[in-house]
């Protein structure tokens, strides 16, 4: 007995469940674009959740019939006997799902509608408030304009306050009552060292070097109400030091109490370096021009004295206490002659020769001749040559006699710490002086105290019969013939951690024939 073949009735139920599933889906996807568009529509949110609902069962229901047909057509009958009941408890767990949405349909709908009255009762409300702000803007128009008018200069009255605070180059800033910092312009942060959080509540006795200068300060603003031109020391956050100018005024309450001040300090670090370097370079040409003469004075019988000395070893044995008192005479009078050659050399009496310089190539003949010294003291050469460092108009000889000086000086600071990094570095800079040479060691630096002494003529640190303290004052000599400068800074601290405070100097050079002659 043939049967009807159950093929056209299996395939249109794989395609119905299909194209059931893919509805599902699209029905779903259109209900959530309907709430996104309108998210504070209650109907469009609830009918979201009933295609969610009908979506899941839809496609719960076509998933159990295309497995089940599959399974079938696969003949796998006993794994859809064990899957079936869960496919029906599936469906079933959906279908619920539909009616609960469904049940509480009403409900939502009663709570929609009472928010909407409520939300209602506001709109009317608010258009109340609305009329009555209206009159009362009309009532008013003419109040309202004038406050405008004043709170709109005001408003340009504390711009250009604000634009005089921020942009001023001093240092200015507010302290209340109890002399702490209240507000202050980023060039007070940038003088001080500090940063905006840092100085929050900060004492306005932390800033003063001197703690006898607060009382001072104090005093003669609560006795005068005003402070002009006060001369002060600030400390900076990294424990320098800094001179002001300061000026300041109290700020009274209107039952005469002092609220506060604000103060103006202008530093004068810079300025008063400059008068020092101005002061230096009048003293050295002072002592350079005595030092020619004394010099010259000093030549002629001390070459007497070599030259009688000499003649008179060879009246004498040899090894003869005669030979060798003679020998000691001899041997101090060329050390005589080395000074007064240095005094010569550090008044720009002796001759000089004027030819194209390469800085680079001067700076690498003094390292070829020191490198070896500095390695057997243990001292490290780190050489930093600018590449496209242009030719200056000098003597060579003399500016390698300056790096000389320099390194021995460098190698003396670090001799007893048993070695350190010795930095040598050309660069080009802005300014009238554009060849600059940086010579850093790692040594324990310059006291402050010596530091404006340094270049002075037999001023030296090292023990007698080390140095006659002339070294750094032919070095200036020379640097200022050739129309630089020489700068010195101590203590530099290395930016990498554990390394010590060292001195670094500084010496500038003009370009081509633009050097002194």
């Amino acid at each position: 007995m043939s049967g009807v073949s159950l093929f056209p009735a299996i395939l249109l139920d794989i395609l119905g469940s299909a194209a059931m599933s893919v509805f599902a889906l699209l029905a779903l996807r259109y209900a959530r674009l309907l709430s996104k568009r309108q998210p504070n529509n209650f109907v469009w949110g609830y009918l979201y959740y009933v295609t969610f609902a009908i979506a899941a069962f839809a496609i719960s229901r076509a998933v159990g019939h295309l497995v089940k047909q599959f399974l079938l057509i696969a003949g796998r009958v006993d794994i859809w006997d064990t899957i079936s009941p869960y496919s029906g408890g599936f469906n079933t767990l959906f279908i619920i799902s539909v009616a609960a949405v469904m049940i509480f349909y009403h409900k939502g709908v009663q709570a929609y509608e009472v928010l909407e009255h409520e939300a209602g009762k506001l709109k009317t409300a608010n258009r109340n408030l609305g009329a009555a702000a209206r009159q009362l803007r009309d009532l008013n128009q003419t109040l309202e304009q004038k406050v405008e008018a004043r709170t709109e200069e005001l408003s340009r009255s504390e711009k250009k306050f604000r634009h005089l605070f921020s942009a001023s180059k001093d240092m200015v800033f507010f302290s209340d009552a109890d002399n702490r910092l209240v507000d202050m312009n980023d060039s007070g942060f940038e003088m001080l060292g500090y940063n905006r959080e840092e100085t929050t509540g900060l004492h306005f006795s932390h800033l003063f070097s001197k703690p006898e200068e607060v009382q001072i300060y104090t005093g003669m603003l609560e006795r005068d109400g005003y402070i002009k031109d006060m001369n002060l020391v600030f400390a900076r956050k990294d424990g320098t030091v800094i001179s002001v100018l300061l000026s300041a005024t109290a700020i009274f309450g209107d039952s005469g109490e002092m609220l506060g001040s604000e103060v103006i300090a202008k530093d004068l670090t810079k300025l008063k370096m400059m008068m020092e370097q101005l002061a230096t370079s009048e003293k050295m040409a002072s002592v350079g021009q005595m030092a020619a003469g004394v010099a010259h004075e000093i030549n002629t019988p001390l070459g007497i004295i070599l030259g009688y000395s000499q003649l008179m070893m060879d009246e004498f044995v040899e090894g003869s206490e005669q030979y060798q008192s003679l020998q000691v005479i001899e041997r101090q009078t060329k050390a005589s002659r080395k000074i007064v050659a240095d005094l010569l050399k550090f008044s720009r009496q002796s001759g000089s020769t004027r030819e194209e310089v390469n800085i680079n190539e001067v700076v690498a003949d003094v390292v070829a001749v020191t490198e070896h010294t500095l390695s057997l003291s243990h001292i490290s050469l780190r050489l930093a040559l600018e590449k496209s460092l242009p030719v200056i108009t000098g003597d060579p000889e003399k500016l390698r006699q300056v790096f000389v000086n320099l390194i021995n000086n460098a190698q003396y600071a670090m001799q007893d710490m048993g070695g350190g990094e010795l930095f040598l570095r050309t660069r080009l800079q802005s300014g009238s002086r554009p060849v600059a040479i940086e010579v850093k060691d790692t040594g324990h630096g310059v006291p402050e105290k010596n530091q404006a002494r340094i270049f002075d003529p037999f001023f030296t640190t090292k023990p007698v019969g080390q140095g006659t303290g002339l070294g750094l004052s032919v070095s200036y000599g020379i640097v200022h013939e050739h129309g630089g400068t020489i700068e010195v800074e101590s203590p530099v601290q290395d930016s990498r951690q554990g390394m010590p405070p060292g001195t670094l100097f500084r010496i500038a050079f003009p370009l081509g024939n633009e050097g002194g002659q």
